[in-house]
C-alpha cells in the first residue's frame, strides 16, 4: 500500500512539475509573440519611427515648396509692377537690344 501511494505521490508531483513547466513555456512564447506585435505591428515602434521619419521628410518639403512659391511670387509682382525687370529679363534671356544697339553672343571653348 505504501509503494501505490508513493508512486501516485510521485506522478503527481511529475504532473505538476510537467504542469508548471508547460505554463513557462506557454508565458514565454506569449511574451515573446507580444513583444514582436508591439514592435513590429501595424502600430508598433518600428512603424511609428518610419511615420515620424516620413512626417519630416514631408515638412521639409513643404517648408521648400512654401520658400518656393514666395520667390515665385515676388518674380509674378516684379514680372507685372517693374519695367525695368522686364527689360533686363528680355535682354538676358532673349538676346532683346535696344534700337541701335548690338548683341553678341560669347562663345566659349570647351578645355579638355
Amino acid at each position: 500500500m505504501r509503494t501505490t501511494y508513493r508512486s501516485k505521490k510521485r506522478a503527481r508531483f511529475n504532473s505538476n512539475k510537467f504542469q508548471q513547466q508547460l505554463i513557462r513555456v506557454i508565458l514565454v512564447f506569449g511574451s515573446i509573440i507580444l513583444l514582436i506585435i508591439f514592435f513590429f505591428g501595424d502600430h508598433g515602434l518600428y512603424q511609428l519611427y518610419q511615420l515620424r521619419s516620413e512626417k519630416a521628410k514631408i515638412q521639409s518639403t513643404i517648408s521648400s515648396l512654401r520658400d518656393k512659391k514666395q520667390l515665385l511670387e515676388e518674380e509674378k509682382t516684379k514680372l507685372s509692377n517693374d519695367p525695368k525687370y522686364i527689360e533686363q529679363l528680355a535682354r538676358e534671356k532673349f538676346r532683346m537690344a535696344k534700337k541701335g544697339e548690338k548683341v553678341f553672343k560669347v562663345i566659349e571653348k570647351d578645355s579638355k
